[in-house]
């Protein structure tokens, strides 16, 4: 089988997430890493490219260069998609350019900063019929996928509760001001967006009550605060959710709480049972039928349901976690390009991935958030549709 080419636009020296996009998509042996534009300068961009091997055509020193000579390459040879792994106000102007241009995109989170942006990504999507991911990447987990086959085929029945938290610590200082490029850009509005909890880790909690329960938010009420002083975004949050069935839900962002490095934590309560998962122990979702004895369901057994077993790579006992995840995110993408060059229709379990249409409804949720947060009001509108 051929891989997939693909470019990438971040992820140079210095950069955290693009190694981990790049180890991602090796496990599955789908893709070809082959071009890059890897930084915001020249030649520190070309220096990442050295690094990591690229040729020197196809080390570029802006990702313009990069999009104008690939298109240049003859169809067959050009890269089949781009991965944007940039500060988020990079996000927008590189993905409308490829997708344009019919290059498939995966794009971080949030998407971008505006939903007049987001809205203008999807119809260039839908226009174009390009494959465009967002790696929500906590929605590769097995046991994610287990939670929402129970969600879905209704053994918690009607979902009345549900409470999702993530919580970090390592923003409890103003750590920007220390010279850590993580800290700098996600604290910088003018980078970031109109929020900074709220949009790096309240959207991953949007997107998880989402992707498990399918409950569509009618209204929140949300509290975020900036406890560091002299910091210019969010570094706490914390909502109370309504949605159109009825049911009622608790969001918690924060990356103030000492202590907390990536504590995830998803629980869907209905009427016949509930369900617990923890990002920090992901290989376990804890099923408590009403009536019944608690059971631990274990990632890599056969009772699973199909989706979660495809998910899973190596046997039960031996734990998975974030890169798997975050491979099961572009597989996904990968089965839905490859399928689209050759004109077929994706299987019952291929193209299980975050689209263009969920990181809109996440920066419409970033915004509700924040218009909320300003308002005297107790309630704030947060409906979204396409």
């Amino acid at each position: 089988m051929k891989k997939l080419k693909y470019g990438m636009v971040g992820g140079g020296r210095d950069a955290f997430i693009g190694d981990v996009h790049r180890k991602a998509m090796a496990l599955d042996s789908q893709y070809e890493f082959v071009a890059g534009a890897l930084s915001s300068t020249p030649e520190k961009a070309k220096a990442s490219g050295q690094d990591l091997g690229l040729a020197d055509d196809r080390n570029y020193g802006s990702w313009q260069e990069m999009l104008e000579k690939e298109l240049a390459r003859p169809e067959g040879e050009r890269i089949d998609m781009v991965s944007i792994v940039t500060p988020n106000h990079v996000h927008y102007p590189v993905a409308k350019a490829f997708a344009e241009a019919g290059i498939n995109v995966v794009s971080d989170k949030p998407l971008v900063h505006t939903s007049e942006q987001a809205n203008d990504l999807i119809k260039t999507v839908e226009k174009t019929g390009v494959v465009f991911g967002v790696t929500y990447n906590y929605t590769g987990y097995p046991m994610v996928k287990q939670a929402r086959h129970m969600v879905q085929s209704g053994e918690l029945g009607e979902i009345r509760k549900v409470i999702v938290e993530y919580n970090q610590g390592w923003l409890a200082t103003k750590l920007e001001e220390t010279g850590a490029k993580q800290a700098e850009w996600r604290t910088d509005p003018a980078r970031s967006g109109a929020a900074g909890c709220i949009g790096d880790i309240g959207s991953h909690a949007e997107n998880l009550v989402a992707t498990v329960t399918r409950l569509e938010l009618s209204e929140l009420c949300a509290d975020i605060s900036t406890f560091v002083p002299g910091r210019l975004l969010d570094d706490d949050g914390n909502l109370l959710l309504r949605f159109a069935s009825g049911a009622k839900g608790v969001l918690i962002a924060s990356q103030i709480q000492i202590g907390d490095e990536n504590d995830i934590r998803l629980r869907v309560f209905g009427t016949k049972g509930s369900l617990a998962w923890y990002q920090e122990d992901p290989n376990y979702l804890i099923y408590r039928p009403l009536g019944e004895a608690t059971r631990v369901l274990k990632r890599g057994n056969d009772y699973l349901c199909a989706a979660a077993a495809k998910a899973s790579r190596i046997p039960a006992g031996h734990p998975e976690a974030f890169l798997e995840a975050f491979a099961n995110v572009y597989l996904g993408v990968a089965e839905a390009i490859r399928a689209k060059q050759a004109g077929k229709e994706l299987g019952e379990l291929e193209g299980d991935f975050p689209t263009v249409y969920d990181g809109a409804r996440g920066v419409h949720f970033i915004e509700k958030t924040v218009e909320s947060s300003k308002s005297d009001q107790k309630w704030t509108d947060a409906h979204w549709s396409h």
